[in-house]
């Protein structure tokens, strides 16, 4: 497949890791550390995507409070930047860069979380792109 016909689709994660907005920063943190991720989707009881949380989210109330029991709704962004799984890739990563953000995730049809593009994604296709080996295949 030619790298300008590439969608979100054929990059994204749809093995997901997420947390409730009600859960603790304490089981944000676990579910990361756990799952080595850097961006964990907010879901409802709906599984409907709420917010996301970032490492970086985690960390500036962790320095600010010294505290992991806030619930997640309260650190969370909630204005997240979210992207279609046809959508083409470049249009995907264009947004990363304009909005400076390390993920997106990927809402289907009916408004649910059906994967998670990141910034990782991005840099092992450049990384075949220029002639590296798939993890897969070392």
């Amino acid at each position: 497949m030619h790298l300008r016909n590439l969608t979100v689709a054929d990059l994204m994660t749809t093995a997901l890791v997420t947390v409730h907005e009600r859960e603790t920063l304490s089981v944000a943190d676990f579910n990361m550390k756990l799952a080595s991720i850097r961006h964990l989707p907010v879901v409802d009881e709906k599984q409907h995507l709420v917010g996301i949380l970032s490492n970086r989210d985690f960390l500036r109330e962790l320095g600010r409070t010294g505290r992991k029991e806030a619930p997640v709704h309260q650190v969370m962004t909630t204005r997240v930047v979210t992207v279609r799984p046809e959508q083409r890739a470049h249009e995907a990563a264009a947004l990363m860069l304009e909005h400076r953000i390390g993920a997106l995730p990927v809402i289907g049809d009916r408004g649910q979380l059906v994967g998670l593009v990141t910034e990782t994604d991005f840099l092992r296709l450049a990384h075949e792109a220029l002639g590296g080996v798939r993890a897969e295949e070392a």
